[in-house]
């Protein structure tokens, strides 16, 4: 039977500190998160945060010096940060603008309106007002990019002769605005939809695309009626 050596030993816990070392802003950021999702980010505190994720305070400073920084953190881990993966596969999109629309929002739901994530625009909403640093930087790193994917899109539409001439100073909170009430539906039950209704998630979703896209379309001209000459 082969020797266990102490230098062997050594290696494989040090090894699997590395790793743990590793995992830990990973594993901070998701109990950040649900902590956010359950009691909102004024009532959170770093000491909670720090013991769901089975660390101590002091090693959470280690990687974040302040429950704002974890905060950021949460949201470009989620959000923000996903804005480059999310435009280079707009612009590498081959199918129609109207499909590409309709893309988008089944996209928003799997990825973002489906999990957890799906609170954050909740938070800022009922938060950001006395947090206006935290606001400042969502409208920055979230909002924006948002209204800038979304305008994108319906300008692709309109240059590629799909969607008429569009408002852009309105036209993009007219997708935005159907993906947040489904936000506020899903985390304010009884508030904003009537919780017997059963609202299904993507039946909606493709309802609003639907009439969006009846909206936006360029159509053929009606056909006149025919004239009492034409018609005798």
């Amino acid at each position: 039977m082969p020797s266990i050596k102490l230098c062997d030993i050594a290696a494989t816990v040090r090894t699997r500190r590395e790793r743990r070392k590793e995992s830990r802003p990973g594993e901070l950021l998701a109990a950040a998160l649900e902590l956010f999702v359950e009691k909102g980010y004024a009532a959170t505190r770093v000491e909670e945060v720090a013991k769901r994720a089975g660390v101590s305070k002091g090693t959470l400073f280690l990687y974040f010096s302040s429950k704002e920084e974890l905060f950021k953190a949460v949201v470009r881990e989620n959000i923000s940060g996903r804005f480059l993966e999310w435009t280079q596969e707009l612009e590498t999109y081959e199918g129609s603008s109207a499909d590409l629309l309709r893309r988008c929002m089944a996209v928003w739901w799997e990825r973002v309106g489906s999990t957890h994530v799906s609170c954050i625009p909740k938070l800022m909403m009922s938060e950001g007002s006395n947090f206006p640093e935290l606001a400042a930087f969502y409208d920055l790193e979230v909002v924006r990019p948002g209204d800038e994917l979304i305008r994108r899109i319906l300008q692709r539409g309109i240059a590629g002769g799909e969607f008429r001439p569009l408002d852009m100073k309105y036209a993009s909170y007219l997708v935005l605005a159907p993906m947040l009430f489904l936000t506020m539906a899903m985390h304010s039950s009884g508030v904003w939809a009537d919780p017997e209704s059963n609202l299904d998630p993507l039946e909606y979703i493709e309802m609003q695309v639907d009439i969006l896209l009846n909206g936006m379309c360029l159509q053929s001209p009606p056909i006149p009626p025919l004239s009492e000459n034409e018609t005798t």
